[in-house]
């Protein structure tokens, strides 16, 4: 029988495995380095840009758990809001306050367990989550916490990998691994599944995304033809015929 991972398991595993650093030849920390770490985000994530509108929290209180390294804390920060991003691991905070002191923007940025987030009740008017829960040791617990700190009225924004998804059955089909497989936590939800987690909030839409776009993480053969067949081919069906087959399923959540 395997060992449960525990919460120091996700921490020790996150301090070494920072999302997507592997992308930018720039030194750790400097500028170049943060601005290939923001162009690969949203460059491979560019639904972002059309469906969390970071300039509309002027003034109000936001809150990352799982900041990384501030990427998109940052929008959130250059849109006045007032930010705080928390993160398991001290190595993405050390980034994320690297990245925030290079562009002069201020953040409260803090080693802390998204299970156990150090902030009283209803302190935050948004509470974004992205790439978070599938990962943690336990997902209803950390959503509970989202939930506990946001207002009234509020806004969670929370996204996890879709297990029905074309994604998931490309990786088993060409038995290429998904990233981040050696995490010791790596959950999958259907869109049911993904609803009943959030079962605590008023009102939950959960919207589909992540379609195939082209990738420069994979090489060789299996590269060439993800990106110059696979990819050309999908786009061609019918949105309709594969909206939830999306990778992504990102939950827009009312307190």
């Amino acid at each position: 029988m395997s060992r449960v991972a525990t919460i120091d398991d996700v921490r020790a595993y996150w301090n070494d495995h920072i999302h997507d650093l592997e992308i930018t030849r720039h030194p750790v920390g400097s500028r170049g380095f943060f601005d290939d770490l923001d162009q690969y985000h949203f460059e491979k994530l560019h639904h972002l840009l059309r469906l969390v509108n970071f300039d509309g929290y002027r003034g109000l209180r936001v809150l990352e758990v799982g900041c990384g390294a501030g990427v998109d804390l940052v929008r959130f920060a250059q849109g006045r809001a007032k930010v705080t991003g928390v993160d398991l691991a001290p190595a993405a905070i050390e980034l994320a306050r690297a990245n925030f002191a290079q562009q002069g923007l201020d953040a409260d940025l803090q080693v802390a367990n998204g299970e156990a987030l150090p902030f009283p009740d209803a302190r935050f008017d948004l509470v974004y989550a992205h790439g978070v829960v599938q990962y943690t040791a336990n997902p209803q617990r950390l959503v509970d916490e989202c939930r506990r700190v946001l207002k009234p009225g509020g806004t969670a924004i929370f996204q996890v990998y879709n297990r029905i998804s074309w994604l998931n059955a490309l990786s088993k089909l060409m038995k290429v691994g998904l990233e981040h497989e050696g995490a010791p936590v790596l959950l999958k939800f259907s869109i049911g599944e993904f609803r009943r987690l959030l079962s605590g909030f008023r009102e939950v839409t959960i919207v589909p995304e992540r379609f195939p776009v082209k990738s420069r993480l994979h090489g060789g053969w299996k590269g060439a033809l993800f990106n110059g067949v696979f990819v050309g081919a999908f786009n061609l069906l019918p949105r309709a015929l594969v909206r939830r087959f999306g990778w992504h399923l990102l939950a827009f959540c009312t307190k």
